[in-house]
């Protein structure tokens, strides 16, 4: 197979999928313009595509390329058809190591937290409670357990810690949820759904605990506490009716 330039003019900027023919199964979504849909067939690196186009082509096959969407606009465009169609399919089903660019901030989403971010709703806090912006770790629909355990730990705190009544975790602003602390523990204490770098740093702490009570979770979830955080500030935590 050959993209000529005067192909390559035509199709501009597209998404393009390959195809496993052994199972009829999308194993990879790309974007790009020119060749870039025949980069991957001489892959021979030991990733998971290359070992999916190696068992392709010992049963005498080649992957199936389709053209998702061409003709678009320019790489902008092309990105977020991408990440749409890493969404749909889902990374975990795919070879592609990550969510496609700007997947979080425009990309699949549960339509109720995009009402809570564009509508903004603030709430003011009244319990002692300590914020935890869960940025690096949040994706939409990430399963309880990985954002209980993004939200636990592992934190550099003081002896306030020990004032802190609920642990609201954070992201873009708006409370994803909220959870009731039982103790804190040394980092590395209880086991993670997910590995952690810092998980046995020393001078860290992660809390246990469980949802908090359903009034107090109706009360901050999808609520906007963005006031409380300091625009640009790095420190991640910020602790609201607790005493320095």
């Amino acid at each position: 197979m050959k993209i000529t330039s005067s192909i390559a003019r035509k199709l501009g900027w597209y998404v393009y999928l390959y195809v496993n023919p052994l199972d009829g199964h999308i194993f990879y979504v790309g974007k790009g313009k020119g060749i870039r849909a025949l980069a991957h067939i001489g892959l021979a690196d030991r990733s998971e595509r290359a070992r999916i186009l190696g068992e392709i082509r010992r049963a005498g096959k080649e992957p199936r390329i389709e053209i998702l969407a061409h003709g678009l606009r320019d790489e902008q465009t092309a990105f977020r058809v991408e990440a749409a169609a890493i969404d749909l399919l889902d990374l975990r089903a795919l070879t592609n190591r990550v969510h496609g660019r700007d997947s979080v901030e425009f990309g699949r989403r549960p339509l109720s937290e995009l009402v809570a971010l564009y509508s903004r709703r603030p709430i003011k806090i009244m319990e002692p409670a300590l914020l935890i912006r869960v940025t690096q770790l949040y994706r939409p629909q990430m399963p309880p357990l990985e954002l209980y355990d993004a939200t636990r730990g592992v934190w550099v705190l003081g002896e306030q810690r020990h004032d802190v009544r609920f642990a609201l975790a954070v992201f873009e602003g708006i409370v994803r949820e909220v959870y009731e602390i039982s103790a804190w523990l040394p980092a590395g204490s209880a086991l993670y759904s997910r590995s952690h770098a810092e998980v046995d740093a020393p001078n860290r702490w992660e809390f246990v605990g469980r949802l908090a009570p359903e009034r107090v979770r109706k009360k901050y979830i999808d609520r906007d506490v963005s006031a409380y955080l300091p625009r640009g500030a790095q420190n991640p935590l910020r602790y609201v009716n607790v005493k320095p």
